[in-house]
């Protein structure tokens, strides 16, 4: 063999980027359902009926949990919440029946984060059990201290990360817990789909709208798979060219962490072709998930064994809600932190801020 002869090259199929093909493999049994208590009677009281207050209340009949009272201001929006999903809940328009009411042990609050946060410190200081809606909150130092108060009374606190059990990213997020691909090297999530929706609600006026709300269920996933590891955040926030929505619908992030990468790009302004794909890849193996939206995922495992792809059962609307009560209930049992517990989740709203602050200053953020 002479120096520089083609023998001396790689493989053709090493150029051309060609992978051989996995032979089909039995699919482990993971746990990625939506946890339950043993006990589904503990008595809960809801507060805000509005928005997204319906997937919740859905969400919590089907699985017969037991929604004992609704408050909003607004009392029509309680009855209405009440007569469609628990109609011998008692309705009211004021917080005060159900914040302290020694007949209700949780509280799930879905207020802005503006009023949330008042409601509750108090429902804490009153012995209550929370589940806050996302995001927990817009300071980082108040929720350490709603955290710390939530321990010091011997209470749970958890935030409605309902992402963390949609089907496919609760059984990627459980394969990754159990070892199955060894250590993670690569989270990549790429969302294309049209978020202008927004236009004339109050999310149009927050600027950065991806990055300050929906984007937060996937900094969520991402930390549910590598821990508080990341180390820095670099992100960018655009308009796209033709969209009539005042927020900015383009965003993404890269975020460094010890031995890996990871990548965040949403462009929510996409109206053909909608796809949604998240892709964890590790030392031993690749889990990946790909569908046209949030509901339809089709989830694979590629190992030295071959490729699994797993059936999955469920929808995240709205099994992602039953897990996020669920959780919070099955920790009030067992006396043991939910996985979408309060100060976890404090790691994800860092770099949702890291990610924030770096938009704005055109500049990385670095964590560490």
């Amino acid at each position: 063999m002479t120096p520089g002869s083609d023998a001396d090259l790689p493989a053709p199929d090493s150029y051309a980027l060609v992978a051989a093909d996995a032979k089909p493999v039995a699919a482990p049994v993971v746990d990625y359902a939506p946890p339950m208590p043993r006990d589904r009677s503990t008595p809960i009281g809801l507060i805000g009926a509005g928005g997204i207050s319906f997937a919740h209340l859905d969400a919590y009949r089907k699985s017969g949990l037991n929604v004992v009272a609704i408050a909003d201001r607004h009392l029509d929006r309680a009855q209405g919440r009440r007569d469609r999903f628990f109609p011998d809940a008692i309705a009211t328009d004021l917080v005060e029946d159900l914040i302290g009411n020694p007949g209700i042990k949780v509280l799930d609050i879905t207020l802005h984060p503006a009023g949330r946060a008042p409601l509750m410190r108090r429902a804490l200081e009153a012995g209550q059990h929370v589940l806050s809606q996302k995001p927990f909150v817009r300071d980082l130092a108040l929720g350490r201290e709603l955290v710390d108060l939530a321990e010091a009374k011997g209470l749970q606190l958890a935030v409605n990360q309902n992402g963390r059990w949609a089907p496919h990213l609760s059984y990627i997020r459980e394969a990754v817990s159990a070892g199955l691909i060894g250590e993670v090297t690569g989270v990549h999530v790429s969302i294309q789909w049209d978020h202008s929706w927004i236009a004339g609600t109050p999310f149009e006026k927050i600027d950065q709208i991806v990055l300050d709300d929906f984007a937060i269920h996937w900094f969520d996933f991402l930390a549910s798979v590598i821990g508080d590891t990341a180390r820095t955040v670099y992100a960018t926030g655009t308009r796209a060219g033709d969209q009539q929505v005042a927020s900015q619908l383009l965003a993404q992030a890269m975020v460094a962490y010890p031995g890996g990468q990871a990548s965040l790009v949403f462009d929510g302004h996409t109206r053909f072709g909608a796809q949604d794909s998240t892709v964890v890849i590790g030392t031993r193996g690749t889990l990946r998930s790909t569908g046209p939206d949030l509901g339809r995922q089709a989830v694979s495992l590629t190992t030295a064994e071959g490729v699994a792809r797993p059936d999955l059962m469920g929808q995240w609307f709205n099994d992602g809600f039953a897990g996020a009560m669920g959780a919070l209930l099955v920790a009030i049992e067992t006396g043991k932190p939910p996985i979408n517990a309060a100060r976890d989740n404090l790691v994800s709203l860092r770099l949702v801020e890291a990610a924030m602050t770096s938009a704005k200053t055109g500049a990385p953020v670095t964590l560490r």
